[in-house]
């Protein structure tokens, strides 16, 4: 089989060819700088890199800062309130609409959770019942007040974390003026402090607050009533036992008591006069003649009774030894 001559592949020329550069310029470089000082070399061109999360810039666009966070939360807020109002309630949309206002507006309760870091209470716990105040407030709010629901709805959520504080936290109760009232001490001793360049006295408080110092120091003892101290643990750091141990002692007048009660029950059965002398015999503890000169009688006399009460009593009441 023949091949024509048209079709049939032609040797190439041999064309020489110099070895290449030992530092071959790129395509596209720029031209060499000039070794003259009044021309510095202009710097190269910084790679750019497509904006993707891989990339090892990282994303192309920084995150918001919290202004622009918070402004977004209140433009969501609105839009969702504005939904929600639509909506009627029980419904499946209507519920799923509340429980975005309340993941919206959890930073709100944080917020305000963190104003009780000092109370040594779990902030998990102390957050939680915050953000019952914040479903309380998305339940009342009437968007169409024209209020802001952060304004609306940060008393409440202050308010529940407080209630909670005074209601459950305490293990001994504390009437609810005192508790008060030991918040404004706890305010003025830091004023004074910071005035003084010292610890305040209780009077200066008290002239401080216009209040007595019996209620100053009612108030500090108030604000250390949190928690209560077991009778029978062990005091820490001291070494010594419990205060169960410490203060406990035998009452001698324990015993007596039902021996009291007993003699109160013995005594109205006697007429008045007698028991007025027993009275003064063994509560008063005055002698016979003593007696005798209080009721204007002799000390025979006074004796005769005495015995004859007793006669009577024992008679009356048997009591098995």
């Amino acid at each position: 089989m023949t091949v024509p001559a048209s079709t049939a592949p032609q040797a190439l020329p041999r064309v020489e060819t110099e070895p290449p550069p030992a530092n071959p310029a790129p395509a596209h470089a720029p031209p060499a700088p000039s070794l003259a000082p009044s021309s510095p070399p202009s710097p190269p061109p910084s790679p750019s890199f497509p904006p993707s999360s891989s990339s090892p810039l990282g994303p192309s666009s920084p995150p918001a800062p919290p202004k622009r966070r918070g402004s977004d939360t209140r433009a969501l807020t609105q839009v969702l309130f504005a939904e929600l109002k639509q909506l009627e309630p029980g419904t499946p949309e209507h519920d799923r609409v509340r429980g975005a206002l309340i993941e919206a507006n959890l930073p709100l309760v944080r917020y305000a959770a963190a104003r009780f870091r000092s109370r040594n209470e779990p902030m998990e716990d102390v957050v939680q019942v915050g953000t019952i105040g914040l479903i309380n407030a998305i339940d009342r709010f009437d968007p169409d007040r024209g209020v802001q629901f952060p304004t609306f709805a940060m008393p409440t959520v202050v308010g529940e974390i407080k209630r909670y504080f005074r209601d459950n936290v305490r293990t001994v109760h504390v009437p609810r003026r005192l508790h008060e009232l030991w918040v404004q001490v706890n305010s003025a001793t830091e004023d004074l402090t910071t005035a003084l360049g010292r610890s305040p006295s209780t009077a200066e408080i008290a002239e401080r607050l216009r209040i007595t110092e019996d209620e100053v120091l009612s108030c500090i003892e108030a604000g250390r009533s949190y928690h209560a101290t077991s009778l029978e643990a062990a005091q820490e750091g001291d070494g010594l036992p419990g205060l169960l141990d410490r203060l406990g002692y035998e009452d001698p007048a324990l015993d007596g008591v039902e021996h009291r009660d007993l003699v109160r029950h013995l005594l109205v059965q006697l007429p008045e006069r007698e028991q007025r002398i027993l009275l003064l015999r063994y509560y008063s503890n005055l002698t016979q003649s003593q007696i005798s000169a209080e009721l204007g009688v002799s000390q025979m006399h006074v004796s005769r009774l005495l015995a004859r009460s007793f006669a009577r009593l024992r008679s009356a009441n048997r009591i098995e030894a």
